[in-house]
């Protein structure tokens, strides 16, 4: 393993992602739908080059190609959602030559990718994590709902498509759904959000970092964090991680309910955008993400103290004009 493709380098996880594979000794290239100019990471990788849209498949597949062929990739991370999907039909694709992606197995990432299978499992495991009751829309549309209810695509990711539903004029509106057949209704439950990082190696050792978001952008990016200890939810996480075969690092976002316990909202099969603040506080995600992958023993979680973390944002000069 001597060459990574990171992909959407200008998501929030990109740059310890970079910063922690360069350390490995990794060469590292990346790419974004950006251009180099919009990206502040661009220049931290030893070359980048500007993608497609992971949504137009044969364009993107191309890019990928040309881009492993010419960098000699050996492995490729993506960073965002569309793009695991992407890779996770496509792992025996020609256009991947010899760079393998380095995602969950197949049949994990699609449970971890619909909300209605994952509630359903949920419901059979055995690891004690409590799921949220979820009905596809189309059962819920002719039938009476108890509002407040949450509206959600089954495959949505970073709050996209998401409607809370309060009143009986706001569920009228789930009438004007395109699509209703990629929608699973689910009871309204507020409360902070809270994420744990997850590592898992095939042997079965497993890992968890637990924080509460203070601070969220729009679509669910953490700005503001309490990394901290919670040996019960940490327990129950790595139960379902080892249930759902996890391999590498992946979040499991929650809700803790005001009537006490945290109710699972998803799992992000990839980095999630806050992994920096774990790796920060209390153990290398990124480092022992390939680790995993290298068919290795990740390394054991070594005490941490509780803290509070804050992300700033930092201006960078990527070009200047002459003239």
């Amino acid at each position: 393993m001597h060459v990574a493709l990171v992909t959407a380098i200008g998501s929030f996880s990109a740059d310890i992602v970079i910063k922690r594979l360069k350390r490995l000794g990794l060469r590292v290239v990346g790419c974004d739908i950006y251009p180099f100019e919009w990206i502040a990471d661009a220049a931290n990788v030893d070359a980048f080059r500007q993608a497609p849209l992971a949504s137009d498949a044969e364009a993107y597949a191309r890019f990928i190609r040309d881009f492993c062929k010419d960098e000699h990739v050996d492995v490729i991370i993506p960073l965002t959602d569309v793009e695991v999907d992407l890779f996770n039909l496509a792992r025996d694709a020609a256009w991947l030559g010899d760079a393998v992606p380095l995602i969950s197995p197949k049949e994990t990432v699609d449970l971890c990718r619909n909300k209605d299978n994952m509630a359903r499992f949920l419901r059979s495991s055995g690891s004690g994590v409590l799921g949220i009751e979820t009905r596809p829309l189309l059962e819920c549309i002719s039938g009476p709902v108890e509002l407040p209810v949450v509206c959600k695509p089954l495959d949505g990711r970073s709050s996209e498509g998401l409607r809370r539903i309060r009143t009986a004029t706001q569920w009228k509106s789930v009438e004007d759904i395109e699509d209703p057949a990629r929608y699973v209704v689910q009871p309204l439950i507020e409360g902070p959000v809270v994420t744990v990082d997850i590592v898992r190696d095939s042997a079965g050792h497993v890992v968890a970092i637990p924080r509460e978001e203070l601070l969220r952008t729009l679509n669910g990016a953490g700005t503001s964090v309490r990394v901290f200890h919670d040996e019960r939810l940490a327990e129950t996480c790595c139960s379902l991680a080892s249930e759902l075969g996890i391999l590498g690092c992946v979040n499991f976002e929650f809700i803790a309910a005001a009537s006490g316990g945290y109710r699972f909202l998803e799992c992000n099969p990839r980095f999630s955008g806050g992994v920096e603040f774990s790796c920060m506080a209390a153990y290398d995600c990124v480092g022992n993400h390939v680790r995993a992958f290298a068919g290795d023993e990740i390394e054991p979680m070594a005490p941490y103290p509780d803290q509070y973390i804050a992300r700033k944002y930092e201006e960078y000069v990527t070009k200047v004009d002459e003239g």
